[in-house]
């Protein structure tokens, strides 16, 4: 009787965790179905065109790895001279990743006081009234920042 209740009990402790296992494995299963969705927004407001070559490689090992992530940079500050045709060092590299979706922005209110006019930036690159203000709102959507 005792080696019966011996058997009982170990029976027991060894399917317990069973269940547990199992919502963990499907904890994980939600967990790489979230990843599909990543959002990324990149706050750039430098002049650095090192840095924007930096940013460029980066912004392709993003792609390769998450090739359905979206990506949006919003350029803005002493950085806008990156969008600017005659004056990108990234035109191609930009052009390039556009086709793979990534969105770059140029903040408005750094145009007007840079004094460039949409006509002078590069082909689809879309403007935003300020750019602070669109990280803000991406970032309340739940965008991930990275300041570049």
């Amino acid at each position: 009787m005792k080696l019966k209740l011996i058997m009982m009990v170990l029976v027991a402790t060894l399917v317990a965790p069973l269940p547990m296992a199992q919502a963990q494995t499907k904890s994980k299963a939600k967990k790489t179905e979230q990843t599909s969705q990543r959002k990324i927004v990149y706050d750039l407001s430098v002049a650095d065109t090192t840095m924007h070559a930096g940013l460029m490689r980066q912004l392709n090992n993003i792609k390769r790895g998450w090739p359905d992530a979206q990506i949006e940079v919003v350029v803005h500050g002493k950085a806008l001279n990156l969008l600017v045709t005659g004056k990108s060092t990234q035109a191609n590299a930009i052009k390039e990743l556009q086709a793979k979706g990534v969105v770059f922005a140029a903040c408005e209110n750094t145009m007007k006081r840079a004094k460039v006019e949409k006509s002078q930036l590069l082909p689809n690159v879309p403007t935003v009234p300020m750019g602070i203000g669109e990280i803000v709102t991406k970032q309340e959507e739940g965008w991930s920042y990275i300041k570049f």
